[in-house]
């Protein structure tokens, strides 16, 4: 949460812009600063808009 913060804080887009780009309410937003969580894909839709890409990595075998 604390990069989608950041990428928030940031951006010369206002919070509503933000929201609105991405198909959400500006409230999510709102409790997202407020450093309340928000489902993975509220995550997925402000990381891919802030350029970031989620990927799932090879889990590690201990041996």
């Amino acid at each position: 949460m604390e990069t989608i913060r950041k990428e928030i804080q940031k951006s010369p887009a206002s919070q509503y812009e933000i929201a609105k780009n991405n198909g959400l309410n500006r409230s999510v937003i709102c409790r997202i600063m407020q450093g309340q969580p928000c489902t993975a894909s509220t995550a997925d839709k402000l990381l891919s808009y802030f350029g970031y890409e989620l990927t799932k990595r090879k889990r590690q075998v201990k041996p």
